[in-house]
């Protein structure tokens, strides 16, 4: 049966009435118009006394533009959140409600995740729709950090894309299960069976259709629901009206073919299934009881062993509220997904909390927001519960904390509530604290592990166009590193310079543009700086003396071992190894030489780029009884390690990004051409006789000006995305033009120094 949500009048009315008596608004998602114009006394209940069991927590994620924010509006549309539907990119300038920033609606693409919520018949969802590109990953990774589901959105032409493979994988890390919703099925060249053998061959996930299509592109008209055997066709004002008919007859071979394919794949991982498969004979026999199959499919969706595949078009409203049943049935509640937390006074220890609202707060801050009147802190809650006015404690600084203010985020609008119990997403205004950071209450002394922090592969240096802007400057750049953790900002001590490192071009130009727009400091930007690392190709036996008589007492130091290249890809690529014996060097100066290491591999002597991929055993030494030193031991390890670097085939890895482009079929012979100028390495092209997919690997420093050239020889009519994929050895010709390169940008530098 379909959850239809009540009417606008209705919930209006309910809501009305309550006000009246002097009772909190009911959260069953009066449109936040309503909420604005009564925010001085409306108030959104909390979720404290509602069954945990009927909630939600889901994010949207996918590749770029695959439809993950117009998913989202026709979810708030259809379940009461908001009144109209806008488009990403519509006509009437207004832009979909959760890409609330005026740069997200200008270019059309989601840069930073935004938090809703919305009530589907009886059950609460909180949703998170995140951004698609690359260069604004870490929105997704704090996204599904905190969520109990996911909905991971599938182009019905792209398929399986680039920054699908990301998406993939920050949900596995983070043991989110998931639904798939193929979208795009009225475009030309949709191909739903290609989409779900791209998800089974190249994320290697068990997936099998619940729908299936009536008609393709053009004629995209209504799903079946293979599970039920029954159509369903979206009609009236934006999709809004469901006819439920019987399916049309010319699918039936289909409708039987994709029900045995979803029985057998489910049979494979769970027990009730198979048991029914072997004693009712299938699949001569394949009427399995629609509760048994929809159990099991929930269970192993829930297990991660499965992942269900719904169909239709968010922008010709088909098939989303299909999909709200789906996360409804398919998705966990908070109860069903382990959470666990460390104990912070024995890091070894975990501890698995319980979404038990009567325990003491357990929640994490995973998000900040900076805006005029302070911090806004998005907050997940894992056990107890939170109200307004409570103290609570920063369990990361130690520091109790006073809750001033409470509130359910919808976009960019917050609506006032008094209390949010465990499985929430809320937020906090007026909390200072850094994302990732622990709140808790009674001492309780648990911790929230961290989220996965990917590194910048590429910097610019930035420069204020007028000293007067100082103070906002500074005021920018320490409230954007705030917010995100992939934005670095440092001064270069050579040339003065703020540096600034992020994702790439397009992540530094937003943040470039939003100090130009909120704070009001006009930059100029310089070249862009790849990440350059510098390593060894081979190993090398170093035996090192360190000596400086000046009078008195002087220095002396001794250090032998190996200097070794480990993989600069595996999670600690630098390793200090200890091998003496006998005291050759005693355990005071040990400590010496290991933090003259650490000094060392901060900057190679080529480009002044860190060290990677490197080892270093010391095996042997000598002190001396009055000159030899802490300070004597760091220099003599340092010299040791630069020394190592000369002789043992030295190499500067560059970052390689994983590049797909998508172009029109007559534009392949031009996009192959230009890629091939920029040394790629073609990985795989796919064509299905429209539109041309095109996988390579290509050096970061030849991608800068890409998107102009793209557009150029396509006309527009071309798309790519990048994402970081290894560091890998320059070759040596580009190796010394680098450092020639280097040597001249140095030289540059020390000449305007000096005419200051």
């Amino acid at each position: 049966m379909l959850r239809h949500p009540l009417s606008f009048v209705a919930r209006a009315s309910t809501a009305i009435a309550a006000l009246g008596k002097g009772k909190p608004v009911p959260s069953f998602g009066v449109p936040s118009l309503w909420f604005k114009n009564y925010r001085e006394f409306a108030t959104v209940s909390s979720n404290s006394d509602v069954d945990i069991t009927k909630l939600r927590n889901i994010g949207i994620s996918a590749h770029i533009d695959s439809g993950k924010t117009t998913l989202t509006e026709r979810i708030l549309f259809y379940t009461g959140r908001i009144n109209d539907i806008h488009e990403v990119r519509g006509k009437d300038k207004v832009g979909a409600k959760m890409d609330s920033m005026d740069l997200e609606r200008e270019k059309g693409i989601t840069i930073q995740s935004a938090a809703t919520y919305c009530v589907w018949g009886e059950n609460r969802i909180n949703i998170i729709d995140t951004p698609g590109h690359v260069d604004f990953t870490i929105e997704v990774e704090r996204a599904l950090r905190v969520l109990d589901g996911a909905v991971l959105v599938i182009c019905g032409v792209g398929g399986v894309q680039s920054q699908t493979f990301t998406v993939d994988r920050q949900m596995k890390r983070y043991n989110v299960p998931r639904v798939v919703f193929i979208n795009k099925l009225d475009r030309l060249g949709a191909d739903p069976v290609g989409a779900i053998a791209a998800l089974r061959e190249k994320l290697s996930l068990n997936v099998a259709q619940v729908q299936i299509p009536i008609g393709l592109e053009n004629n995209l008209s209504g799903v079946v629901d293979i599970i039920t055997g029954r159509a369903y066709h979206f009609e009236g004002y934006k999709g809004g009206e469901i006819r439920e008919v019987d399916p049309p007859g010319y699918l039936a071979g289909q409708i039987t073919e994709m029900r045995n394919e979803l029985i057998e794949n489910i049979g494979n991982v769970d027990d009730e299934v198979g048991e029914w498969m072997v004693e009712n004979d299938f699949p001569n026999n394949n009427n399995i009881p629609t509760e048994l199959l929809k159990a099991a499919v929930r269970r192993q969706t829930i297990a991660r062993r499965f992942a269900p595949v719904f169909l239709g078009s968010a922008f010709k409203n088909i098939g989303v509220q299909l999909l709200l049943n789906g996360v409804v049935d398919y998705l966990p509640n908070p109860t069903e997904k382990l959470n666990e937390a460390i104990n912070a006074l024995n890091e070894e220890e975990t501890v698995a909390l319980k979404s038990d609202v009567n325990l003491p707060l357990v929640g994490l801050a995973f998000k900040l927001e900076e805006g005029q009147y302070g911090q806004l802190t998005y907050m997940r809650i894992y056990q107890g519960k939170i109200k307004r006015g409570d103290t609570i404690t920063n369990v990361n600084t130690g520091k109790p904390v006073k809750v001033p203010r409470l509130v359910k985020m919808h976009s960019n609008e917050m609506e006032e509530i008094a209390e949010a119990g465990v499985g929430e997403i809320c937020a906090m205004f007026g909390v200072d604290c850094h994302s990732g950071n622990t709140f808790t209450t009674q001492n309780t002394k648990l911790v929230m592990s961290r989220m996965h922090v990917p590194d910048p592969v590429i910097s610019l240096s930035l420069t204020q166009t007028k000293k007067e802007q100082s103070s906002n400057f500074g005021k920018a750049l320490q409230k954007f590193q705030k917010e995100d953790p992939t934005f670095r900002v440092k001064m270069d001590p050579e040339s003065g310079q703020t540096i600034i490192s992020g994702m790439g071009e397009l992540h530094l130009f937003i943040y470039v543009e939003r100090m130009k727009r909120e704070y009001g400091v006009d930059c100029v930007t310089g070249k862009p700086l790849v990440a350059f690392r510098e390593t060894i190709g081979q190993p090398y036996n170093f035996d090192y003396t360190h000596r400086k008589q000046t009078g008195g007492a002087g220095q002396y130091a001794r250090v032998a071992g190996t200097l070794e290249p480990i993989d600069f890809d595996s999670p600690d690529p630098i390793e200090f190894v200890d091998e003496t014996v006998g005291g050759s060097i005693p355990p005071h100066f040990m400590e010496a030489v290991r933090k003259g290491f650490w000094e060392g591999c901060d900057k190679g002597p080529l480009l002044g780029q860190p060290i990677t991929g490197i080892r270093m055993v010391v095996k042997n030494g000598a002190y001396h009884a009055v000159d030899s030193s802490d300070l004597a031991f760091k220099i003599c390890t340092a010299s040791a390690l630069r020394e190592g670097l000369k002789n043992a085939q030295h190499v500067i890895l560059q970052p390689v990004m994983d590049v797909e482009v998508q172009t029109p079929a007559e534009f392949q012979g031009a996009i192959v051409a230009q890629l091939a100028k920029r040394k790629a390495v073609i990985e795989t092209t796919n064509s299905n006789g429209v539109s041309v997919t095109i996988t390579c690997l290509v050096p970061l420093n030849e991608m800068f000006g890409y998107s102009t050239d793209l557009r150029s020889a396509t006309q527009g009519k071309a798309e790519y995305a990048m994402e970081y994929k290894t560091h890998m050895p320059v070759p040596r010709g580009d190796m010394n033009r680098l450092i020639d390169e280097t040597m001249q940008l140095k030289a540059d530098e020390a000449r305007a120094t000096s005419r200051k």
